[in-house]
């Protein structure tokens, strides 16, 4: 029996809280891609009345894969109410084949570059031939996280520019909402000497320890109450505004003196709340854009 794909477009913001709620509701898997961005008339059903839409505001597109005898309209109606989204826009429904969906799956994650070195590569592509590239082996899962999101590039891109920095030791490094894991091996890729990951998902627990083992790369995966006590010298939180502020005496707790904490799923509208968030202990700043998404970095005082 053909499965069932359905394509919708919404705001970033509610993107991935949607792609999350879809997972947990009983969606087999999500693709979320950026659309183009939307002018403040395309995109007004989108926000609260009372906002503005800010220039550049970009959509995500969400291809959702529904087994063939899933009730989609359950599942798209309880996962809009978990993501706390009153209306879902127009969406488009397609019945597809086995083959078709995975070569259509596998066309849309194609190795891809990140910064100088860094490249995220699928199993079913050959590696650069690079000999001074680092290579992360990820395919997509049902775990967030594959380089192909604005938030997780510029993370990618973070790490690979703080850890090309000379140490003596090699840093210590905190994933906190691993996800696939992929910024927790990335790290250990580009040296990291102990890494940390940490999910609130039993799946992404999983998905992170599978992508670790795949890699070669020794970390440890666990529950957040399951991480013993301890500080790091880098802190890389990759979620979403409300929780990056609800947890800032968290992180910053666990970033040590002179440490360096990165903050990502923060929307350029977003950046001043988060960093007033961790202030003072920390002096964070914006330090990249992509796609109207925003990187916070800062420096433990």
């Amino acid at each position: 029996m053909p499965w069932q794909s359905i394509t919708l477009q919404l705001a970033a913001r509610d993107a991935e809280a949607l792609s999350e709620a879809l997972l947990d509701a009983g969606a087999e898997s999500i693709a979320i891609e950026d659309a183009q961005a939307g002018t403040p008339q395309e995109i007004a059903r989108y926000i609260e009345p009372d906002l503005d839409a800010p220039a550049g505001w970009h959509l995500n597109r969400l291809e959702v894969l529904l087994r063939p005898d899933d009730d989609a309209d359950r599942i798209l109606r309880e996962a809009a109410r978990a993501a706390g989204i009153a209306t879902l826009p127009s969406l488009r429904r397609d019945r597809i084949d086995d083959d078709d969906w995975v070569r259509r799956s596998q066309a849309q994650f194609a190795p891809l570059a990140i910064g100088e070195r860094l490249w995220i590569v699928p199993s079913w592509h050959a590696a650069p031939v690079d000999a001074g590239a680092v290579v992360v082996h990820l395919d997509p899962g049902l775990a967030f996280g594959t380089g192909s999101h604005p938030t997780t590039r510029l993370m990618l891109a973070w790490l690979e520019r703080t850890l090309a920095r000379p140490r003596m030791p090699a840093p210590c490094v905190l994933d906190y909402g691993c996800g696939s894991g992929i910024l927790a091996i990335a790290a250990g890729k580009l040296g990291a000497a102990r890494i940390d990951a940490v999910d609130t998902d039993p799946q992404a627990i999983r998905a992170t320890r599978d992508n670790a083992r795949c890699n070669g790369v020794a970390l440890r995966a666990v529950l957040p109450e399951a991480l013993p006590g301890g500080q790091y010298d880098i802190v890389v939180a990759n979620i979403l505004a409300n929780p990056l502020i609800a947890l800032a005496p968290l992180l910053g707790a666990r970033t040590r003196p002179g440490g360096r904490i990165a903050l990502a799923g923060v929307l350029t509208t977003q950046a001043a709340e988060v960093i007033a968030a961790y202030q003072p202990e920390i002096e964070p700043r914006v330090a990249a854009r992509d796609a109207g998404w925003a990187l916070i970095e800062g420096v433990r005082r």
